[in-house]
């Protein structure tokens, strides 16, 4: 009789636990996440550049930048110690190895270029810091089949003393045509995650 009753307490116990859990919302996102304005998007600094489509992934991170400057939520910057967050983009083509060109500067900008005006000269092109040293080398590259889309946070400091990527991303989001035009269906996955996480942090 006493185990049959410890026996009935304990599934008891388990049953409070199992509605407990049931009714506990998960959160996908951090709170630190949904509070974040600005973000700056860049091609991942592992991917090469695809011996037969070279300009892939710079593609996808205009489109990517276009799509958030559309959502209106996160501004995009060009400059890492303005960001909130950091989203790096890559684009698949289907093949888990594939010849291409490592080394360059995929992510540095464009030289700034002096144009003169009425009331003087101005400077034009993206601002930011350079990222890569251009060192264009053959190579084989091992990667995900599908587009990427990941979320990092920010360097916290905004002193750019740190590499933020070298932290866990905060989000990941693959799939294929994932950075695919006009939709970029990744920023639009990101935006409802945030409202699901903004939502479950609001209760019932």
């Amino acid at each position: 009789m006493p185990y049959r009753r410890s026996l009935s307490l304990s599934v008891l116990f388990l049953s409070c636990l199992v509605a407990v859990g049931k009714d506990k919302k998960k959160v996908p996102l951090p709170v630190d996440i949904l509070q974040a304005h600005t973000a700056w998007v860049i091609v991942d600094p592992a991917a090469g550049v695809d011996v037969t489509d070279p300009n892939a992934n710079r593609i996808a991170r205009a489109d990517v930048e276009n799509a958030l400057a559309k959502w209106g939520r996160l501004s995009p910057v060009t400059d890492p110690s303005m960001a909130d967050l950091i989203i790096t983009v890559r684009k698949g083509n289907g093949k888990l190895v594939q010849p291409t060109i490592g080394g360059t500067p995929i992510n540095s900008p464009p030289p700034v270029i002096a144009q003169r005006t009425d009331s003087g000269i101005s400077a034009a092109g993206r601002a930011g810091p350079p990222l890569e040293t251009s060192d264009p080398h053959p190579q084989m590259e091992v990667g995900s089949t599908q587009d990427m889309f990941v979320v990092y946070r920010g360097d916290p400091n905004h002193d750019n003393t740190s590499n933020p990527l070298d932290s866990p991303p905060v989000w990941r989001y693959t799939s294929k045509d994932a950075l695919a035009s006009p939709g970029v269906p990744a920023v639009d996955a990101f935006r409802k995650v945030i409202a699901e996480s903004e939502k479950a942090l609001a209760g019932p």
